[in-house]
């Protein structure tokens, strides 16, 4: 399956996350006027993701006066998303934009062996012939939609589970095993 969609120019890009701490669900979501992409994601995903970001905004001049969302709450996705997998990015200085390459899970690139039995772990590619990049979601972001996403993405991730104290895992809410207070 090769769908690919586009958004030139977005409403909101953000992250969020559904379900309970320990067992939330975290989305990257695209919307442009009724447009919307979802695409699930681990948290340390859209963390790097926003981090990444941060670092790539440090050499940019700062914008004064930009328009931020006004909401950066996730809308529940109506789709099924899928599940990410690498993460493109650039940033064109004309357009003055960050642009998102959200590519879908290859789950064939978990496998060590192909269909006839042959090892390809040294293939990590693939072969040019054989290549379907799968779904893919492009967004291209200002630098204060960016910092918007950075900004919250923050706090979506900080507010999942607190880290134990001891061994720094998280706690869940009826406790933990610590190992460090065994």
């Amino acid at each position: 399956m090769s769908d690919s969609v586009e958004f030139e120019h977005v409403d909101v890009f953000t992250t969020g996350a559904l379900g309970a701490p320990g067992r939330r669900v975290f989305y990257l979501q695209a919307r442009a006027g009724n447009r919307v992409a979802s695409v699930r994601c681990e948290k340390q995903q859209a963390a790097a993701i926003a981090q990444y970001l941060r670092r790539a905004l440090a050499h940019l001049p700062i914008i004064e006066g930009g328009r931020f969302p006004e909401s950066m709450a996730l809308t529940p996705p109506d789709d099924e998303p899928f599940v990410l997998g690498s993460v493109g990015l650039e940033f064109r200085k004309e357009s003055d934009l960050f642009t998102l390459v959200l590519r879908e899970f290859d789950t064939d690139d978990v496998t060590d062996e192909d269909e006839d039995g042959d090892d390809d772990s040294d293939d990590l590619f693939g072969d040019d012939d054989e290549v379907d990049e799968g779904r893919t979601v492009r967004v291209s972001i200002t630098r204060n939609q960016a910092l918007a996403f950075c900004d919250h993405t923050d706090k979506i991730v900080a507010a999942g589970r607190p880290d134990c104290e001891y061994c720094k895992r998280p706690v869940d809410p009826d406790g933990h095993f610590c190992p460090r207070m065994n």
